[in-house]
């Protein structure tokens, strides 16, 4: 039970403090406060113990080589002959009509 515990309860126990609430039922809020902050601490160091522990259960089962695979990936690109054909036509057209005049 740490200092720093006692004062966060007893933070909280005076910031919902009853008008006429004598100070002893006030130390007596923050005690079950600072109770509840101990347990809940003990609660989730025992969460943290087992999750590290199947952490390391599950690294243990994993082999020892880990195989590396290489993924290249080539990328090709094609160009629609739609806009060159329509390129030609156009120069064509022009050449055409720049005969006839």
């Amino acid at each position: 039970m740490s200092q720093e515990t006692r004062d966060e309860a007893m933070k909280i126990a005076r910031g919902t403090q009853r008008p006429g609430q004598t100070k002893e039922q006030t130390r007596v809020i923050a005690q079950g406060i600072q109770k509840g902050i101990d347990q809940y601490k003990k609660q989730q160091k025992a969460k943290a113990r087992e999750l590290d522990k199947q952490r390391k259960k599950a690294l243990s089962r994993q082999p020892e080589t880990v195989e590396v695979r290489e993924i290249t990936e080539v990328a090709i690109y094609r160009q629609h002959p739609f806009p060159w054909i329509l390129l030609v036509v156009t120069w064509v057209g022009i050449a055409v009509y720049a005969g006839l005049l």
